[in-house]
């Protein structure tokens, strides 16, 4: 099972894709798509107050601790 290892952020500083362990490159949906899948592991969706889902990590951890990679 792959985990996240690193992030690409737009000039906004939003996440637009993300590195996993197993060197794939891919888009936020995506992401949302195999963490919902269980196949990521170490991050979780979260459903916002208008329906939007969103990644977050484990507790205690931040995607600002991940290196921005490109």
């Amino acid at each position: 099972m792959e985990t996240i290892a690193g992030v690409h952020r737009n000039h906004f500083g939003e996440i637009i894709s993300f590195v996993t362990s197993g060197g794939r490159v891919i888009s936020y949906r995506k992401a949302l798509m195999e963490a919902e899948n269980g196949l990521i592991q170490g991050v979780q969706t979260t459903q916002d107050t208008d329906g939007t889902l969103s990644l977050m990590p484990e507790p205690d951890q931040s995607f600002d601790q991940y290196p921005n990679l490109f």
